[in-house]
């Protein structure tokens, strides 16, 4: 899927968080989005998800205007794990049937054998680890197919060898050709793979760099 911003500014209240944001990515492209807290990170992430409203003709998805968009079926999203509530008594299986759009299929058995979630599949999400949550999370994220995927922070509360894990999944859904934006405090966990950098400051600017440029600020 191809990504265009162009323009993108967004503020709450007077408090102005993104300031005139452009860039652009080809399809099976690759963003790293970083910055310090309190930047915008999860506010732009908000933005591509129509979950706050943004100007017409500031971010395209295949050349279309998001705001003229009706169903986000072609995204994937994979949350920060805080903003999930735990509380509510809910399986891996339910889950995930009700994130997946047609019968249980052919499909929906090979992301469950990619992820490894048969062993867990009918516990309850309360008796997961970090790393197995965010497995989780992300299956039901690439069950309906999505030309992008979007990831906040999913390192974060992970151990080393699911970090590994997913960083090996995040490669192989580059090379099939989805657009994956990543927001991410951790400069070095995609920097074999990422193709761009978009770094957040805290007055609402930014700097778009290609991987591998020199002065990569962390």
């Amino acid at each position: 899927m191809r990504v265009t911003v162009n323009n993108l500014t967004f503020a709450y209240t007077q408090k102005l968080v993104l300031s005139n944001i452009s860039f652009s990515l080809k399809s099976g492209e690759f963003l790293t989005i970083h910055g310090k807290n309190g930047t915008g990170k999860t506010t732009l992430i908000r933005c591509f998800l129509k979950m706050l409203k943004v100007n017409d003709g500031m971010i395209y998805l295949d050349d279309m205007d998001i705001n003229h968009i009706k169903t986000f079926s072609n995204i994937g999203y994979v949350p920060q794990k805080t903003d999930f509530n735990y509380e509510f008594p809910i399986t891996v299986f339910e889950i995930l049937s009700c994130a997946y759009l047609k019968k249980r299929d052919a499909y929906y058995t090979k992301i469950i054998n990619d992820f490894d979630l048969n062993k867990i599949y009918h516990e309850n999400i309360n008796n997961l680890s970090g790393g197995q949550l965010q497995r989780v999370f992300i299956a039901r994220a690439l069950l309906n197919r999505p030309k992008l995927l979007i990831l906040d922070e999913p390192t974060v509360g992970v151990d080393v060898d699911n970090i590994k894990t997913l960083h090996e999944t995040l490669q192989n859904l580059k090379q099939e050709g989805i657009t994956i934006i990543l927001v991410s405090h951790d400069m070095e966990f995609c920097q074999d793979i990422t193709d761009y950098y978009l770094i957040l400051n805290e007055l609402g600017d930014y700097e778009f760099k290609k991987a591998g440029d020199n002065n990569v600020s962390s």
